[in-house]
């Protein structure tokens, strides 16, 4: 007999693609997966860059969820404040067996006040923002508290879904899928870290993410004063 396991990825415009698609590899391999891509509205989502996912459903048709996963993105910032779709995630976390996310997805858990008095992980350089919403700030690629566990930034995502598959399934199984996708990162530069940056590499990516930190900060002050009332 075969197992349904139903796997959410709670999407929103302007995501960053990999945040989502590097674990829907990994996810997909989960024994009776059934992967769901949702939104507020359904239909098309545009990720940064320009991609285009078709054939999305909305969150309030999905009932439940064995494991939902929420992605990062510049598109975080106005997603901190979607009541719809903050109200969404609490409702498929509150029976999901796992609740996961990549990136700036952290924050949206936050936003949605389901990471309090959680350690959690984010990217470098929005990880910072968990502190408004109480949540505690954790430096590792991947974080587990109970059933939440966060990834860094990105690529981290990779790595959070196959934490969770051998925990699903067993080390073994998730070695498998982990050779079968060659998972086996050897970047040209030691770079992917603030602490193994140079500093005038850090500076420059710092410079880059400064364009929407004015927008951030701000969003981040509304949507944790709304948790907090």
């Amino acid at each position: 007999m075969s197992v349904d396991f139903p796997v959410v990825f709670a999407l929103y415009p302007n995501i960053t693609q990999l945040d989502f698609t590097g674990p829907y590899e990994v996810f997909a391999r989960v024994p009776g997966a059934r992967c769901v891509l949702a939104s507020v509205s359904g239909g098309t989502i545009e990720a940064s860059g320009g991609i285009t996912f078709t054939g999305i459903r909305r969150l309030q048709d999905v009932e439940s969820c064995a494991l939902l996963c929420v992605p990062g993105g510049f598109g975080t910032i106005q997603a901190l404040e979607d009541r719809e779709y903050l109200a969404a995630l609490r409702r498929l976390a509150g029976s999901a067996r796992y609740v996961t996310s990549v990136c700036t997805g952290s924050l949206l858990l936050a936003a949605a006040g389901l990471l309090t008095g959680k350690r959690a992980a984010c990217h470098w350089a929005w990880r910072d923002c968990l502190a408004a919403f109480g949540a505690i700030a954790d430096p590792a690629r991947v974080v587990r508290e109970g059933n939440f566990i966060t990834g860094g930034g990105v690529t981290a995502g990779i790595d959070m879904a196959l934490t969770v598959l051998a925990e699903i399934a067993g080390p073994d199984y998730a070695q498998t899928v982990q050779l079968g996708i060659e998972y086996a990162p050897m970047p040209p530069f030691d770079s992917g870290r603030p602490e193994s940056a140079g500093p005038e590499i850090l500076a420059a990516a710092k410079k880059r993410l400064d364009a929407v930190r004015a927008e951030r900060d701000a969003a981040v002050r509304r949507a944790a004063a709304a948790v907090v009332s």
